[in-house]
């Protein structure tokens, strides 16, 4: 019998995960993608609604990293709406955008801002 996962409340999450080091670190390394696609984008997705970013705009920017890559997008003047939600997500761009120096991490990197959009849709969803 498999027992069930331990709840962690919202500021748990956030305080137990570095959102910067799992993207960056995510994006290039098996050992630390589960994380970054568990974890990491559950604590970016709290930390994002809280700043009430909504999903479209991230599944938007997933768009513009496909399109022109990380450093691109880091670089937008507004890669959100919302000035302290931007400089948020840009420093973990940025941040992320020294490492994924390849075609294929910058593709994750884009799956994973719709996953943290998806987390997000979820919790509005869920809070109707």
């Amino acid at each position: 019998m498999t027992l069930p996962p331990e709840s962690r409340t919202d500021d748990e999450v956030l305080a137990a995960t570095d959102v910067a080091v799992l993207l960056r670190y995510g994006l290039i390394q098996d050992a630390f993608r589960t994380a970054l696609f568990g974890d990491g984008a559950i604590a970016a997705a709290i930390t994002l609604d809280r700043l009430g970013v909504a999903p479209r705009s991230l599944a938007f920017l997933a768009e513009v990293v496909r399109a022109g890559g990380l450093a691109y997008a880091a670089a937008l003047p507004e890669p959100l709406p919302d000035p302290e939600a931007a400089g948020v997500l840009r420093a973990w761009l940025t941040d992320a955008a020294g490492t994924a120096s390849t075609s294929e991490a910058e593709t994750r990197a884009a799956r994973w801002l719709d996953a943290v959009a998806e987390i997000i849709a979820m919790r509005r969803s869920v809070r109707r």
